[in-house]
């Protein structure tokens, strides 16, 4: 006699890619690494620039403690993010177990929403994490050497939320970057290349094409939102980031028509 069997569920799916997801040692490895470069360095830049700021005129023209607490740990944070968000899809690519989840999941979508899922609330969480922690030490460390800030002050407590939203989608970005090319190296240097080469490039070229270019760049308009002031020549803050989340959704969704039709 054989025990009866139920289709499976969209919470079967998902609980399938929690396993995977942190059965893998990546997993642990590129978070590690985020959080240690953004409350660490972070925290660095805060207590150095703090310690000078009476003797330095250069840290003092400009003083923003919020960006001294969160951007250089961000800055570099996004990169991670982008990378498990790369890995998390093309683990199953480069081992060949995409065949076997497929099989045991033909519809492809869901399989891939819920694979989407566990990323995404993974990096919600460990991305605010890092956004109110960097802010928390990098203030503590500020506070009683130079002029620091608070959640209530105005847009402080939006910049902080914005760093694990930003995040987030950064991540997002890597897992749709790599469901659309199926390749670990070929997803992380298209995201290199979004991040830190086509916007360079756009700032050699003559100031009448680079403006637009940077105020309406992807991730130059999603940064918006980690701004305590707004800048000439850049979108508002969450106009800019809802203009990036919109990209994101677009490379997600053409990446997962493009699952759809090709083969695992």
């Amino acid at each position: 006699m054989t025990a009866p069997t139920r289709p499976y569920r969209f919470g079967d799916v998902i609980l399938s890619e929690w396993t995977k997801f942190r059965s893998v040692r990546s997993t642990y490895w590129t978070f590690a690494v985020a959080i240690v470069l953004g409350i660490g360095l972070s925290a660095l830049v805060s207590g150095i620039s703090a310690n000078h700021y009476h003797t330095d005129p250069t840290i003092r023209f400009g003083w923003n403690p919020v960006q001294r607490s969160l951007r250089p740990g961000w800055f570099l944070a996004q990169l991670a993010f982008a990378v498990l968000g790369v890995m998390t899809v093309t683990s199953e690519y480069s081992t060949g177990m995409i065949r076997t989840s497929l099989a045991a999941v033909p519809k492809r979508t869901r399989m891939i929403l819920a694979k989407i899922l566990v990323f995404g609330v993974a990096a919600l969480i460990v991305g605010e994490g890092i956004g109110f922690a960097a802010f928390a030490l990098g203030q503590a460390l500020i506070h009683g050497e130079a002029p620091s800030a608070s959640l209530g002050q105005h847009n402080v407590l939006r910049v902080v939320v914005g760093t694990g939203l930003y995040l987030l989608f950064m991540g997002l970005l890597g897992s749709a970057l790599a469901i659309l090319l199926r390749h670990a190296a070929a997803g992380i240097a298209f995201v290199v290349g979004i991040l830190f080469i086509l916007p360079g490039i756009a700032q050699a070229l003559p100031t009448s094409w680079s403006q637009p270019i940077e105020k309406y760049w992807p991730t130059n308009a999603g940064q918006q939102l980690m701004a305590t002031h707004r800048d000439p020549h850049t979108l508002p803050a969450w106009a800019g980031f809802g203009e990036f989340a919109v990209f994101v959704v677009i490379v997600a969704v053409v990446a997962v028509i493009l699952l759809e039709r090709r083969d695992a």
